[in-house]
């Protein structure tokens, strides 16, 4: 589902909660273990097919938001950086 970007995303590590403003009737907060959980790269999402569901600490944060014209990459503090979230994948989460 092609989507425009939010209008404001603000990553909130205290909270450890992505934020996202999509309009003023529509506002989103994911916590940071669920994004790490539904990574959206080639690795994560064949892990997922093969029915295997990957445990991630509740502690794990998102470190940096990388902006693109199509969605966001999410660095993780376990290291992990591979996934492009695109927006309309982060707008059905």
């Amino acid at each position: 589902m092609n989507r425009p970007a939010p209008l404001e995303i603000r990553n909130s590590r205290a909270r450890r909660e992505l934020l996202l403003n999509w309009s003023a009737e529509h506002r989103q907060a994911i916590a940071h273990h669920r994004l790490r959980g539904q990574c959206p790269c080639s690795s994560c999402r064949a892990a997922r097919l093969r029915g295997l569901i990957p445990l991630v600490d509740e502690s794990v944060r998102v470190e940096s938001v990388n902006l693109f014209p199509y969605g966001v990459q999410l660095v993780f503090s376990d290291g992990h950086e591979r996934g492009i979230y695109p927006w309309g994948y982060l707008f059905e989460l």
